[in-house]
């Protein structure tokens, strides 16, 4: 089995958030897994490009990978190169793995592989919601998929990774198929002990730093808290929203409260150990990998129900499910202050849970199960 993911953004491009971290660590999981695969990315960045060999392939972490030079930035990706190659070998491989929509890698690239009729899966993350149709060039984004996007997407394989999104693509596109499984999550191979008191409720945002993200709700309910608490907000995005934000908090006078500690790596997990909840209030949010990495170490969450995770955290009581406005995300928040007991089990046994159910030799098998049923319709097992 021959696999070609292609995704517009790869690492080291950490400024896209969760789904170039899902692409790369599914990478790394089938190639450790004996699938043959190789990456067709672009040198995005953000407004920079990545400083990386361009067109041939590279070892990033035992995943071969190729960058393309982009001609157009955020967020069309255009990239001639990139497009040239696939017409050119995209039948060396069995399946396409196609992540996110509208940029030009992806739209296009979906239409080479279908009129070179190689089967073609495409992972939309988040990129066909509700949300997403109604923010940035909306009529633009309707009369694409009208005229030409709901024909190439009914053509390819749909992978979700929740069931809330898979609800949601359902209403919108008749693929051929559509199977949803949770994304591949990088979890520490130790659990970090806490390293909190019980005076002041610690607060964590951890996140790519965008609009969608409900930023400044959370700032309204904090403004109006009866207790004492501190936000550490962890990430990084566009310099000019930052700005706007913290600006915001001035206005609402809770700036005293918030710590901006900006993009956290490999020591991230244990900044998570140290709050005592994650808060993740977002407008639209396919899966939420943080919500994964906060439960494995046992920070409990306050997620909205935007959140792809979030039938999920309610189902097995592990946090608070908010309405993405200011007065929900208070009165969860109250309500997590008066249940430290709550806090205290959730801390015990949502990294049992989460190992398990994230297992990712369990979750890998099922995406090679997922590729071999498209490759062969006949395939049973595995």
């Amino acid at each position: 089995m021959n696999i070609l993911q292609i995704n517009a953004s790869y690492k080291p491009a950490y400024i896209y958030g969760g789904p170039t971290m899902s692409v790369s660590k599914l990478s790394e999981q089938l190639v450790k897994n004996g699938c043959g695969l190789e990456v067709f990315s672009t040198t995005a960045n953000g407004s920079t490009e990545l400083q990386v060999v361009k067109g041939r392939s590279q070892n990033i972490e035992g995943v071969s990978v190729r960058y393309f030079k982009r001609i157009t930035k955020d967020h069309s990706h255009f990239s001639p190169h990139l497009l040239i190659t696939l017409w050119k070998e995209v039948r060396n491989f069995d399946l396409v793995h196609i992540h996110a929509w509208w940029n030009l890698v992806s739209m296009l690239s979906c239409c080479i592989a279908l009129l070179r009729n190689v089967p073609v899966i495409f992972s939309p993350r988040g990129t066909l919601s509700d949300y997403s149709f109604a923010n940035k060039h909306v009529s633009v984004k309707k009369l694409f998929h009208i005229i030409l996007g709901r024909f190439l997407l009914n053509r390819c394989h749909l992978h979700t990774t929740s069931e809330s999104e898979q609800e949601a693509i359902e209403q919108l596109i008749k693929p051929k198929s559509i199977s949803t499984i949770y994304n591949a999550v990088s979890l520490p191979l130790y659990i970090p002990a806490p390293a909190h008191g019980n005076e002041t409720v610690k607060l964590l945002f951890l996140s790519r730093i965008d609009q969608k993200k409900g930023l400044e709700l959370l700032f309204g309910a904090l403004a109006d808290l009866t207790f004492s608490y501190q936000l550490t907000i962890a990430g990084t995005g566009e310099e000019t929203y930052i700005a706007e934000l913290k600006a915001l908090t001035r206005q609402y006078q809770i700036h005293n409260h918030i710590n901006w500690v900006g993009f956290r790596g490999l020591d991230k997990f244990e900044l998570i150990a140290q709050h005592h909840l994650l808060v993740l209030p977002s407008y639209d949010e396919n899966f939420g990998n943080v919500v994964i990495e906060s439960l494995c170490v046992g920070t409990a969450v306050l997620i909205s129900g935007a959140v792809g995770l979030a039938k999920y955290v309610a189902k097995n009581n592990l946090g608070w499910i908010c309405d993405t406005n200011i007065g929900s995300i208070k009165d969860c928040l109250h309500t997590m202050y008066h249940n430290p007991g709550r806090l205290a089990i959730i801390r015990e046994f949502a990294p049992v849970v989460i190992v398990n159910e994230f297992n990712e030799d369990k979750l890998i098998k099922q995406y090679l199960k997922m590729y071999q049923q498209i490759i062969n319709p006949n395939y049973k097992n595995g």
